[in-house]
């Protein structure tokens, strides 16, 4: 009887496997980056009610970054500025600039301008903005140089594997207290030892358990 398939064919079965393990692999690759806080947020600039530049107020006019997110050393949460922050400087500087209409608005009606947010955390993860502040995580650790941005943007993936990286090591990115809002900031030749110094002696021992940031 003759045969009804040639001897190639049996090869097929393991080809065919060998496709699926290659495809599922790839299939697997591709979810990693794609869907992952390095693709999905960096570069998250959302449209502000008001089109405030960073650039002009923290770069050119060098305001410090506490001047506006005033809890920033006292709080989980950077508070965004209200109404009457804005006004301080904007009721005798350009008060009637077609591009400060919602603050002037806002101003008059006590409806708060609804900013949105730029930099997105899960949200069962808890952060503090002050526990990192006061020990010298510096604003552009994570925020990256907000004063050359025209449109502020998310610039790192605050995914959990990139947090850890400074949990574990944070000798590589502390600074000085004083220095946490300078934009810019350059370390000195000698400011890992430094760091280790202080990491030693304050008992700087950033928590790198579940429960620390997980609820």
């Amino acid at each position: 009887m003759p045969q009804s398939f040639s001897k190639g064919a049996n090869s097929l079965p393991a080809l065919s496997l060998l496709g699926a393990l290659v495809s599922g692999v790839l299939l697997i690759g591709l979810v990693w980056y794609y869907f992952s806080p390095e693709f999905i947020d960096v570069g998250h600039a959302p449209v502000q009610p008001v089109p405030y530049s960073h650039r002009l107020h923290a770069g050119q006019l060098g305001l410090d970054c506490r001047y506006c997110h005033t809890n920033v050393e006292v709080s989980p949460i950077a508070n965004v500025p209200d109404t009457q922050t804005c006004m301080n400087c904007h009721a005798q500087i350009k008060p009637e600039s077609t591009k400060l209409l919602p603050v002037r608005e806002s101003w008059a009606s006590g409806e708060p301008l609804e900013w949105v947010k730029v930099n997105y955390m899960a949200e069962y993860v808890q952060f503090s903005h002050a526990v990192h502040v006061n020990q010298g995580v510096g604003c552009e650790t994570c925020h990256g140089r907000v004063d050359q941005m025209e449109v502020v943007a998310q610039v790192e993936p605050l995914s959990m594997g990139w947090c850890l990286e400074c949990h574990r090591q944070p000798e590589l990115y502390l600074r000085p207290k004083e220095e946490v809002t300078t934009m810019g900031y350059v370390h000195p030749s000698d400011f890992v030892q430094r760091n280790l110094d202080r990491v030693a002696n304050e008992g700087i021992t950033p928590p790198t358990n579940c429960s620390a940031c997980h609820y």
